[in-house]
């Protein structure tokens, strides 16, 4: 899985027209950490890798069986 992110990181920076250091920039991270998650790093913190998403335009989306029922059960629990 780790290779497909870095690939999906990789086609959308380039397709952007963006540099690793112009990504790093806009997405407010340090340069080595665009060229360590496109070369596979396997740990990164997950607010950085977000950060990375945002610039790119680049939705994470959770899934799972009982999605649907923590939405309704947490959004009643807020009410």
């Amino acid at each position: 899985m780790q290779d497909l992110l870095s690939e999906i990181i990789r086609y959308h920076r380039k397709r952007s027209g963006l540099t690793q250091i112009q990504l790093a920039e806009l997405a407010d991270v340090g340069k080595n950490l665009v060229y360590e998650l496109e070369s596979g790093k396997k740990s990164v913190r997950l607010y950085n890798l977000i950060k990375i998403l945002q610039v790119l335009n680049i939705d994470l989306d959770f899934s799972s069986p009982l999605r649907d029922n923590f939405i309704r059960e947490y959004t009643d629990a807020k009410s």
